[in-house]
C-alpha cells in the first residue's frame, strides 16, 4: 500500500506542523511548564515538540562555512566548575557550537576538529578572554587568526582590582571612615549612570572620603577609553600616561592589573586596527542570554536541549517559513 507524505503533519504524527511552530515559538518566550499548562499538554509533550521546532529551526539555517570572526567564551553549566564553550559566529552575529566537558585546549579542539581544517584556515580573527589554552588551540588550528581579548573580560578584571582597593582600606582606615565604604561595593562597581539618586549620592561621600579609592575609581572609569583609538601608538601612550598615575599610589592591585594588561598587550591593542573593529558586546550579550535560558530551564539535565536552545536564541523566528 502507497502512503502519501503529508506536508502540513509534523513529526510527532499527532500535531500539525503549524501546531508545533506555534508551540515552539511559545517555548522562546516561556518555561515548558507554562507552555503545557496555557496548552493543555504534558511536560513531556511539550520539550519533545519545542526540540523538533528547534532542529528544524538550525537545519533552515546551518553556520556558514565561510567563518571569518568567531568569538569563543566558557559558560558555567552547573555549579561546581561545569563549564562548556560557546563559540558564535560575529559576523552573523549567532552562535554556532556549544561544547565541551570543561575549558582545556582539547575542549576547543573538539569545535575546530568538527568544523575542519578548510574552515578553520579561513578564520582571521578570534575574540577570546586572555585564557591560555583557547589562544594555544585557536592558533594551532587557525594559524592566520589575529587574536582580539574582549574588552569585557578585561574590564571585568579591572573592576576586580577595584574591589580588593575597597576590601583593602576597609581594614587600614579607622571605624569614622569606615562606615562609607560599609555596604557600597554594588555603588562603586557599577556604572555611574546605572546609579539612582541615592546611590550617586553614596559614590559622591564614599570618594570624598576616601581618596586612594577616589583615584582609583577616576583611574578605573578612564581605561575604557584605549578601546577608541585606531592608531596603536596612541593607544600606547594613553597606556603610558595611564600607568603613570599608578606611581607612589600604593593600588597594588591597580598596579597587578598593569602588569597583565602588559603581558597581554599585543591581543588587546590589535584591536586598534581598522579591520578588526568586530562587536566586543556580542558575547557579553550571548553570556546573559544564557543565563536567562539556564534559569527558565532550571532542573533540566538534558544536554542537547542547552545546546538546541543556546543554538537557536539568535536565529530568526520561524513565523514566515512555509509549511
Amino acid at each position: 500500500m502507497k502512503r502519501e507524505t503529508l506536508a502540513w503533519l509534523a513529526s510527532s504524527k499527532r500535531f500539525t506542523g503549524r501546531f508545533e511552530q506555534a508551540i515552539g515559538r511559545q517555548c522562546r518566550e516561556m518555561s515548558i511548564s507554562r507552555v503545557a499548562e496555557m496548552n493543555r499538554l504534558s511536560w513531556d509533550q511539550v520539550q519533545r515538540i519545542e526540540k523538533n521546532y528547534m532542529r528544524d529551526l538550525l537545519a533552515k539555517h546551518p553556520p556558514s562555512k565561510g567563518l571569518r570572526v568567531i568569538g569563543i567564551d566558557e559558560v558555567s553549566i552547573r555549579k561546581g566548575h561545569t563549564y562548556a564553550i560557546v563559540v558564535a559566529d560575529l559576523d552573523q552575529r549567532r552562535p554556532i557550537w556549544i561544547g565541551g566537558n570543561g575549558r582545556k585546549e582539547e575542549d576547543l579542539d573538539l569545535f575546530f576538529n568538527e568544523i575542519g581544517p578548510d574552515t578553520s584556515k579561513g578564520i582571521k580573527l578570534a575574540v577570546m578572554d586572555m585564557w591560555k589554552p583557547f589562544r594555544n588551540s585557536t592558533k594551532h588550528h587557525a594559524p592566520d587568526v589575529q587574536i582580539v581579548f574582549d574588552k569585557f573580560h578585561v574590564l571585568r578584571h579591572l573592576s576586580f582590582a577595584l574591589d580588593e582597593v575597597r576590601r583593602s582600606e576597609y581594614k587600614r582606615v579607622n571605624d569614622k571612615e569606615r562606615r562609607f565604604i560599609k555596604g557600597q561595593r554594588y555603588t562603586l562597581l557599577s556604572n555611574r549612570d546605572n546609579l539612582d539618586m541615592n546611590g550617586k549620592r553614596a559614590l559622591k561621600l564614599l570618594l570624598k572620603a576616601n581618596s586612594r579609592l577616589h583615584k582609583a575609581y577616576l583611574l578605573k572609569e578612564s581605561f575604557g577609553q584605549l578601546w577608541s583609538y585606531n592608531n596603536p601608538t596612541w593607544a600606547r601612550k594613553f597606556f603610558e600616561n595611564w600607568k603613570e598615575q599608578l606611581r607612589w599610589s600604593r593600588l597594588e592591585p591597580l598596579q597587578k592589573f598593569a602588569a597583565m594588561i602588559e603581558r597581554h598587550w599585543d591581543g588587546i591593542i590589535s584591536y586598534c586596527h581598522p579591520d578588526n573593529k568586530v562587536s566586543l558586546g556580542f558575547m557579553e550579550g550571548l553570556n546573559n542570554k544564557i543565563r536567562v535560558i539556564q534559569r527558565r530551564a532550571y532542573g533540566i539535565k538534558d544536554k542537547e536541549y542547552l545546546q538546541l536552545k543556546v543554538l537557536t536564541s539568535f536565529l530568526p523566528d520561524a513565523k514566515n517559513d512555509p509549511h
